[in-house]
């Protein structure tokens, strides 16, 4: 009788163990993600969607990650860098950015090329805010092995072990003013983040890779919706082949939205991105078994439809308090007759109007402005320091050199290859056919009416951003410095002062051949 209760007593006990095996066997894990956030804290008007009348907004996003809390089983926060850039950024040095992911909660980021926007010794300092790793595993000191940041962390929920790497590519480098990040190394990212994965692989169930690399975003509110300004994953891609057991990717830096996850077709690393700026929330949920494998998934961008949201209210009080401590940023300088637009690969109104102040206030031949340096449009009506310094958020020097007619078309057929945007002008005219080849796409370039020859010589006015060569434009950085007449926003600003109401400058100044079908 002892025996027969033994038995069954021990099938009941199999029966519960099988069981709870399989409630271990198959684990259900939601990430939620962004990329680029880049203190896009306020709603927008979603003039490019037709079923959505405003989009983003960072309190209105929290609320939707709270409710996902709530709601799925889990729940892990992730960001693929800059989140610097913006008035408030500038004046609290990427102090409220931080402070703003500790309150959201967020697991880890990555680092991206806005962090530097201030240099890399007050991102360095400032990172120490943050309750979370911050990682960048291909960053060293320069010509040394000493990391510059944490490579990878390990971290856990519910029993749930996620390992977590971050690194930055290449052309995101490029993106940065070069002095400001000259005492570091950034390395191609393969070889640190296979070293990173050996390390962790065998301790967690899942490794997920914040990537910032890939082409650089065009800087265009409506960029989402126009397929000329469209970026590919390729760069994330071939890093998801070239090294073994990643299992998810989360990227930024091309803004290049995927509505749902991409598949590598070797390693079968899932690949997802959001379109930045806070406009939607990166959600991927994953069933794992016992042994980490992904055994289903469900990804997809959720719109952060801001009308249907209730903002956070720690978010909103700590906006508030931090707009408060910087009152100054509301007073009015100066009024516009017209809102003022800004496009990546056209002329815009913004971009020649930066540019026309460059020259006002230099007296330089020639204004460049570059068009991934403007990151706002323009109100019509008043204009507040804040309108400004968010429009040109970076803290680059008004530079003055002397270039030759030469250098000047080099730059421009740069330009033309529209891979970093249209350079914005000021004291030229251009006329292009993108038909051409690349790098022979002037058809015409003149200065006061006549033709530009390669031996002139023009006093030049850019932001030192471009000056030191910065978004590869190294042709800036072949001449010397003649002299800086102070930041941008503070020339701007200024200008803005002088005028009662700025108008909409003439346009007409890059002409495209256009080709009749």
């Amino acid at each position: 009788m002892l025996y027969i209760r033994r038995t069954i007593l021990a099938v009941v006990l199999a029966v519960v163990a099988t069981a709870s095996q399989a409630e271990v066997a198959d684990r259900t894990v939601t990430l939620l993600f962004t990329n680029d956030v880049e203190s896009a804290y306020d709603p927008i008007p979603a003039f490019w969607l037709d079923d959505i009348d405003m989009i983003g907004g960072i309190a209105e996003m929290t609320t939707l990650i709270e409710q996902l809390r709530e709601s799925e089983p889990n729940v892990f926060l992730f960001d693929s860098g800059d989140i610097f850039t913006g008035a408030l950024a500038k004046l609290t040095e990427g102090e409220l950015a931080f402070e703003l992911m500790i309150t959201m909660g967020y697991d880890a980021m990555a680092i991206g090329n806005h962090e530097f926007e201030y240099g890399h010794e007050i991102f360095e300092w400032e990172k120490n805010r943050a309750p979370f790793p911050v990682l960048g595993a291909n960053f060293f000191y320069k010509d040394t092995n000493h990391p510059y940041a944490q490579a990878h962390a390990i971290i856990e929920r519910n029993g749930v072990r996620i390992g977590v790497i971050g690194i930055m590519g290449q052309d995101a480098v490029s993106a940065i003013i070069p002095s400001y990040i000259e005492p570091l190394d950034v390395t191609v990212p393969a070889e640190a983040v296979q070293r990173s994965i050996d390390e962790i692989r065998d301790e967690v169930d899942l490794v997920v890779l914040l990537t910032h690399q890939g082409k650089t975003a065009p800087m265009q509110t409506d960029a989402e919706s126009d397929p000329r300004l469209q970026r590919d994953i390729d760069a994330d891609i071939a890093l998801a082949g070239a090294v073994d057991g990643v299992d998810v990717l989360l990227a930024g830096h091309a803004d290049a939205g995927t509505p749902e996850p991409v598949v590598h077709p070797e390693t079968g690393t899932l690949i997802m991105q959001t379109y930045g700026q806070a406009t939607h929330l990166g959600y991927l949920q994953l069933t794992i078994d016992d042994s980490g494998d992904i055994k289903a998934y469900d990804g997809r961008l959720i719109p952060v439809e801001s009308t249907k949201i209730e903002p956070d209210p720690r978010i909103l009080a700590k906006l508030k308090k931090y707009r408060d401590a910087h009152a100054e940023i509301m007073t009015v300088v100066g009024r516009t007759e017209a809102p003022l637009i800004r496009r990546y690969i056209e002329e815009s109104d913004v971009g020649n109007l930066f540019a026309d102040i460059f020259v006002d206030a230099t007296g330089a031949d020639v204004g460049f402005v570059h068009s991934g340096s403007l990151r706002k449009d323009m109100p019509q009506g008043e204009i507040r320091l804040v309108d400004i310094l968010d429009t040109y958020p970076f803290v680059d020097e008004v530079t003055v050199k002397e270039l030759t007619g030469e250098q000047i078309r080099r730059v421009l057929e740069q330009s033309l290859t529209l891979e970093r945007g249209l350079l914005q002008l000021s004291g030229l005219e251009m006329t292009y056919d993108l038909n051409r080849p690349k790098y022979n796409r002037i058809v015409s370039l003149k200065h006061d009416g006549r033709e530009v020859s390669a031996d002139d010589t023009f006093t030049i006015a850019a932001g030192s951003f471009l000056t030191e060569g910065g978004d590869l434009y190294e042709t800036f950085a072949e001449a010397d410095k003649i002299r800086d007449v102070g930041k941008v926003s503070d020339v701007v600003i200024a200008y803005f002062e002088r005028h009662e109401s700025v108008a909409t400058p003439k346009r007409g100044r890059q002409w495209q051949v256009v080709h009749s079908n």
